[in-house]
């Protein structure tokens, strides 16, 4: 039996709004999710100090967190709901970009570098923070580069961008390591405290931070040798204009006022909980002129 035009042409259109993800669905984006649903998801990482861990009251606390919580009080103030209720979901490296793309979550309040692989996925807020990656190794350790590394296993998280770049630096140089992967940045380093591998290769600022929390932190060492420099931005959801503009609108305006700059030495220049330990990381140039210029470029 044939159906008529318009029923077929329903049909079309049914099928084709069935198969859409449910976040494309729901007009108006994340704004008119959190508002539909009285509630805002943060994704929070449990061991990437300073950016976003749990304290010894298992409270997610960090500069993350805190920039986190300022947008929280933009989006209370935007949608007229000062009852909004704020819901923590505990995330890692290799799941946060599909539980932001499946709504589960709706930022990523964590270091997150900002690739233009990523980009085709998902949006970044302007940046946030710049790293380099390098590599932390035992304070008597041979090694100073990564060529050093030839033939010696070395601790990598999964999904991270340092497992491309130093098979990319591998090629280059006529090199190559023993990737040992872990899930988290926490696992990745107790590998590399137990003698499981010589190395861990990762951001600077979060073998700074694993270092300064570890019980003996004058046995371990960062090398000078670099891989890249790379922005971090918070992870939002693709071609969601109205919410990264509120995320980007609130950073500029702590930028502008200088709260920023406070919440940056809080956690990167005094003592940080839970064992009061001072990073003493100065901003670096490049985050420097990221704030002067606001962006979201990608690497």
């Amino acid at each position: 039996m044939k159906l008529p035009i318009k029923a077929c042409l329903t049909a079309v259109a049914t099928t084709a709004l069935l198969s859409l993800p449910v976040q494309a669905q729901t007009t108006g984006g994340t704004l008119a999710k959190i508002k539909e649903t009285g509630e805002i998801r943060l994704g929070h990482r449990d061991v990437s100090v300073p950016f976003s861990y749990l304290d010894d009251q298992q409270k997610p606390v960090g500069y993350a967190m805190d920039l986190c919580a300022k947008i929280v009080d933009a989006v209370k103030a935007e949608l007229k709901l000062p009852a909004l209720a704020v819901k923590m979901q505990p995330i890692q490296l290799s799941n946060q970009i599909p539980l932001i793309q499946n709504g589960t979550i709706d930022i990523v309040c964590g270091p997150s570098t900002n690739t233009l692989e990523r980009q085709k996925v998902v949006a970044f807020s302007n940046t946030i923070f710049v790293s380099s990656i390098r590599a932390v190794v035992r304070k008597d350790s041979p090694v100073k580069s990564f060529e050093d590394m030839n033939g010696k296993p070395v601790s990598m998280t999964a999904a991270s961008t340092s497992i491309g770049l130093l098979t990319a630096r591998e090629q280059e140089k006529k090199f190559q390591t023993n990737k040992v992967l872990s899930p988290d940045h926490g696992a990745a380093f107790l590998a590399l405290t137990t003698g499981r591998t010589e190395a861990f290769v990762m951001d600077d600022i979060l073998l700074a931070g694993l270092v300064a929390i570890n019980s003996n932190p004058g046995n371990w060492r960062i090398i000078d040798d670099a891989l890249r420099v790379e922005p971090y931005g918070l992870i939002v959801r693709k071609d969601d204009l109205a919410f990264k503009a509120l995320v980007d609108k609130t950073l500029g305006a702590l930028i502008k006022s200088g709260e920023f700059q406070n919440l940056y030495n809080k956690w990167f220049m005094s003592p940080i909980p839970p064992k009061n330990v001072n990073l003493n990381f100065s901003m670096p140039t490049p985050l420097k002129d990221a704030l002067a210029n606001p962006n979201d470029r990608g690497v």
